[in-house]
């Protein structure tokens, strides 16, 4: 029997809840080999405890990635947001603005306004283009933990969980010889 030592965390179901294998309380976390030959349901305080597993280097860093990723891509579709609603009020008010300009027909406001408008819309370009930017670097870097999915037992679990398994073969394999009927002796033939 030869089950490695690499581990995947799952969740299941709100209602396929199932006692925890170390404290026995009710948990939806699930740690299962690849192979999916042995499973057990573990809650995730014990998944971030030291003593009983570390989680693979690789995996923890890249889930650790992809929760920058994510919370970056988050601020930066707020900042255009925000930067899309700064420019709608704006074209609202120069609808405005050139309504009293057509009113008072003054040339040399109406292009002095429009050289400033220009300019401001130019700002805020550069404004909106510096902050996502800046966003783009924190993300980078920034340390958000994420629990890693990739986990490898401590060696006393691990011997743990084969002894499990080697038990449940032994006790598997007596099964079948106490119900094959050929492993009993048969009875004398011959009389005394």
């Amino acid at each position: 029997m030869s089950l490695q030592n690499i581990w995947h965390h799952r969740k299941v179901a709100e209602n396929s809840k199932k006692a925890c294998w170390i404290c026995y309380k009710p948990t939806e976390s699930v740690l299962i080999t690849p192979d999916n030959k042995d499973f057990f349901y573990i809650c995730t305080g014990h998944l971030s405890d030291g003593g009983f597993c570390r989680p693979d280097a690789d995996e923890a860093a890249a889930a650790a990635a992809r929760k920058k990723k994510e919370e970056l891509d988050r601020e930066i579709e707020n900042v255009k947001k925000e930067y899309e609603e700064k420019q709608k009020l704006k074209r609202e008010k120069r609808k405005e603005k050139q309504k009293e300009k057509d009113k008072d027909k003054d040339k040399e406001k109406e292009e002095e306004t429009k050289k400033s408008e220009e300019e401001q819309d130019k700002d805020d370009a550069k404004k909106k283009d510096d902050k996502i930017k800046e966003l783009s670097q924190s993300k980078e870097q920034a340390q958000v933990e994420l629990g890693p999915r990739i986990f490898t037992l401590q060696k006393n679990f691990y011997q743990m969980r084969l002894d499990r398994i080697r038990n449940a073969e032994l006790a598997k394999r007596n099964r079948e010889r106490l119900n094959n009927p050929s492993n009993f002796p048969s009875p004398p033939s011959n009389l005394p």
